[in-house]
């Protein structure tokens, strides 16, 4: 199994610490070995569950220039009209992906085209299925014109548990569909703002894999291939 970038430091420096706990507890506290022998489980579950948060899988990227793919593994949990403020200003169709923290916590770009905007937020961590965690958490906000003309806006957001979202995009970028734009650690949710007369894919509660799963189709004169 392939371990992303962005948590081999701090697997190591897990690792390194839980060693060495267990270490000096063996040895100073050899009298209580039941004790010690729960600890050290204990120390093995706690890495294998941050082994499995940082986990890089192979993955078969399906493209084309007009589908848009989920930008992330997890389970649809948004699917409307909202007005979205922050670039566009007028209403959009939203579709929102919750990653649990048993899922890849890779972002990958839903669809190709050239970065037009690019913004970080510092903010708060309400739980990622909040309704103001879009607009109140630490997020960043991404504009891409896609290949096939209309503007997608997508946006990572960090939840309760994570506390640090990474990008690997900044604005003038072309990026291509499947690529990694990004790593949220732990847990949260991404968010995409589409015309409204785009056609969802998904339904509410449908389970996604980044990359690979078609949750929309953007309406312009190129036939559907669904």
């Amino acid at each position: 199994m392939k371990i992303h970038k962005e948590g081999r430091r701090i697997l190591l420096f897990t690792l390194l610490g839980l060693l060495a706990v267990n270490l000096v507890l063996f040895r100073v506290n050899a009298r209580h070995a039941t004790f010690n022998q729960i600890f050290a489980g204990i120390s093995v579950v706690v890495f294998l569950t941050l082994l499995q948060f940082f986990r890089s899988p192979a993955r078969r990227l399906f493209t084309h220039e007009d589908l848009i793919t989920a930008p992330a593994d997890g389970k649809v949990v948004v699917i409307e009209n909202v007005h979205e403020s922050e670039y566009f200003d007028d209403e959009r169709k939203q579709i929102s992906i919750f990653m649990s923290p048993i899922n890849v916590h890779i972002t990958r770009n839903p669809i190709s085209g050239i970065v037009r905007y690019f913004k970080y937020h510092p903010g708060n961590y309400l739980v990622a299925w909040h309704p103001k965690s879009s607009t109140k958490n630490e997020r960043t906000t991404v504009v891409v014109e896609s290949e096939a003309g209309p503007l997608v806006l997508f946006r990572q957001i960090a939840g309760a548990m994570a506390r640090r979202i990474v990008w690997y995009v900044n604005e003038g970028d072309e990026v291509s569909q499947g690529e990694e734009f990004g790593f949220i650690k732990f847990g949260s949710r991404v968010d995409i703002f589409v015309p409204v007369d785009t056609e969802v894919k998904v339904q509410l509660g449908e389970k996604v894999k980044g990359g690979q799963t078609v949750i929309a189709q953007l309406k312009t004169e190129s036939p559907s291939l669904f």
